[in-house]
């Protein structure tokens, strides 16, 4: 199944709302609304009008990101690391360890990681081997 795809700061906001207690309905309904005035205090410097710019180019698709899941046009080793902790709760140094092209021992459950790997653009590669689950950025010659 392929997910619609939304940038890494969409991610931030969605993945920032539900760890704050945001339900999916109320994301979708506040959307809809057009009001996402409440949700600043929240994050102020995130824009979640960009949210409603997302649901008005193709609400079904912005429903199927909120309640099926999505995949990240491109994410950074940074951005890794934040959807680490926003989405699975995961911190350096105790669920993982960073690694300058990505990180390496993940604890993470098996549901857990079916997700990461839907979620990660393809710039990355994810292995469950003896050590651990590693997630590493590609090699530039992997996409030629």
């Amino acid at each position: 199944m392929t997910r619609p795809k939304i940038s890494l700061m969409e991610a931030y906001m969605i993945e920032t709302m539900r760890v704050n207690g945001i339900t999916n309905e109320e994301i979708i309904a506040g959307v809809k609304a057009k009001d996402v005035s409440g949700w600043k205090q929240i994050n102020e410097k995130f824009d979640f009008e960009q949210l409603i710019a997302l649901a008005e180019k193709d609400l079904a698709a912005f429903e199927k990101v909120i309640h099926d899941g999505y995949a990240v046009k491109f994410v950074t080793v940074g951005g890794l690391e934040r959807l680490l902790s926003l989405k699975f709760g995961k911190e350096d140094g105790k669920d993982y360890q960073k690694q300058q092209a990505g990180v390496i021992d993940l604890n993470l459950d098996e549901p857990a990681l079916n997700e990461l790997k839907q979620i990660l653009s393809l710039n990355w590669k994810v292995e469950d081997g003896a050590e651990g689950i590693s997630v590493l950025l590609k090699d530039q010659k992997d996409f030629s």
